[in-house]
C-alpha cells in the first residue's frame, strides 16, 4: 500500500501543479476547468482513442500522452513522467475501470486529488462498501434485498455485464420474473449467470432522479452543491420514447447503458436536504475511511412522493456530468460566477498551494 510519507515526498518538489486527467468521459470538463483557473494540463490517451484531446480539443491540453493501453499508466517510466510534470491526478470512473483498484492502492505513486481508497468502496461487491458509508451517514437508501427468493415488490437487480465494465440493471417484480429476467440476459451473452448470486437486489425507489454533485474542501470546511444532473441512457431512452403499445410488444432487452447526461435543478425549498445528505456522508466518510472524502463526489438518488431523498449510488470521485456547469445556478449563487467540477478542482489545488496545505487534498 502506498503511504502517505511517499505522497508527501512527491508533492514537496511541485512548484507549479499540473491537473492530470485520464482522456475518457470527464477529461475536457476537468480541463476546461483547470484552463480558466490557469493550470496546465496533462491527459493520458489510449492508442486511437486520442484525436479528441490532441486534434478536436488540443487548446485544452498542454501535454497529451499516448499509450497502447489505459493500464499502461501504472508503468514507472510513465509515472515518472507525470511526476516531473508535477502532476496532481483527478481520478474518475475510467481510471477506476482501466488501471484497477490493486494498482491505483499500491503501484501509483503520482498524487490523487481525492481519497484513493475510497474508490474500491463504490464496489458494492467490496467490504467495506458504498453502503457501509451511506448506512453510517444516517442517509436513506432503498431496500437491499438479500436473496431473489425475498422479493415481493419492484426491484433493480444491478450486476456487471460479461466484459466486466459497464454496469447491467434490470428490473423484475418477483422471484419467478427475475430469474427468467437474468436467464434471457445470459442467453444473450450480457451477463454470466453465475454472477446473480453476488448481484444487488435493490427496491426500486418510485421517484424522480437526482443525480447530486458536490465538493468537499478540507481547506474550508464547506460542501459546495455543483448541481444536478440526470442520465441519458441507451437502450432504455429510445424505448421509453415508443407508445406503450409498442413497448408491450417489443420482446427485447433494455439496457441502461449511459450515453449523456442532461441538467436538472430542485425545489428551493428541497436543497437544505440535499446539502445535509453531503455532509453527513463526509463526516461519516472521515470515520469511515480516512482521512475521508476529498473533492469531488455525488449522491445519485430519487426524492419519492414524501420529498424524501433515498440515495441508490455513490460516486467518490469525478462524477462525469459536463452539463452542469452550464445547466446549474448554484455555485453561481456563491461564487458570483457559474463554477464547474474542473474549474473547482483548480481552484481548490491552487489556494492548498498557495497557503501549503496541498498534502491536505491529495493522498
Amino acid at each position: 500500500m502506498i503511504e502517505g510519507e511517499e505522497i508527501e515526498e512527491v508533492i514537496s518538489g511541485y512548484a507549479e501543479p499540473a491537473v492530470g486527467v485520464l482522456g475518457s468521459h470527464s477529461a475536457l470538463e476537468i480541463a476546461h476547468g483547470a484552463r480558466e483557473e490557469g493550470m496546465k494540463t496533462v491527459v493520458i490517451c489510449q492508442k486511437g482513442r486520442e484525436e479528441v484531446y490532441s486534434k478536436h480539443y488540443k487548446n485544452l491540453f498542454d501535454t497529451v500522452i499516448v499509450l497502447d493501453k489505459f493500464s499502461d499508466l501504472a508503468d514507472e517510466e510513465v509515472q515518472e513522467r507525470l511526476r516531473k510534470l508535477n502532476t496532481v491526478f483527478v481520478p474518475s470512473r475510467s481510471f477506476s475501470v482501466y488501471l484497477g483498484y490493486d494498482a491505483i492502492e499500491n503501484d501509483f505513486r503520482v498524487p490523487l486529488m481525492g481519497n484513493r481508497w475510497m474508490l474500491r468502496m463504490e464496489e458494492r461487491t467490496a467490504s467495506p462498501n458504498q453502503y457501509d458509508l451511506l448506512y453510517a451517514a444516517d442517509i436513506k437508501v432503498p431496500h437491499v434485498f438479500e436473496s431473489a427468493e425475498d422479493v415481493d415488490r419492484l426491484v433493480i437487480v444491478k450486476i456487471m455485464e460479461k466484459d466486466g465494465i459497464e454496469r447491467a440493471f434490470f428490473l423484475a417484480d418477483s422471484p419467478e420474473d427475475l430469474s427468467a429476467k437474468a436467464e434471457k440476459m445470459a442467453a444473450q451473452g450480457l451477463i454470466d449467470i453465475g454472477e446473480l448470486d453476488s448481484a444487488t437486489i435493490e427496491e426500486y425507489v418510485l421517484g424522480a432522479k437526482f443525480n447530486a454533485n458536490y465538493f468537499w474542501s478540507p481547506l474550508t470546511g464547506e460542501v459546495d452543491l455543483l448541481g444536478f444532473d440526470r442520465r441519458i441512457q441507451t437502450s432504455f431512452d429510445g424505448y421509453m420514447d415508443l407508445p406503450a403499445k409498442e413497448q408491450l410488444a417489443l420482446d427485447i432487452t433494455v439496457r441502461n447503458i449511459e450515453i449523456g447526461h442532461y441538467g436538472a435543478t430542485m425545489r428551493e425549498s428541497q436543497i437544505s436536504k440535499i446539502f445535509k445528505a453531503g455532509e453527513q456522508f463526509v463526516e461519516a466518510t472521515k470515520k469511515e475511511a480516512p482521512p475521508g472524502m476529498i473533492g469531488l463526489f455525488a449522491l445519485q438518488g430519487a426524492v419519492d412522493k414524501n420529498l424524501d431523498f433515498y440515495v441508490f449510488d455513490l460516486s467518490p470521485r469525478i462524477p462525469g456530468c459536463p452539463c452542469v456547469e452550464t445547466t446549474s445556478p448554484y455555485m453561481k449563487y456563491k461564487y458570483g460566477h457559474s463554477v464547474g467540477p474542473g474549474r473547482r478542482v483548480a481552484m481548490e489545488i491552487k489556494k492548498a498551494v498557495d497557503i501549503g496545505r496541498l498534502g491536505d487534498i491529495v493522498t
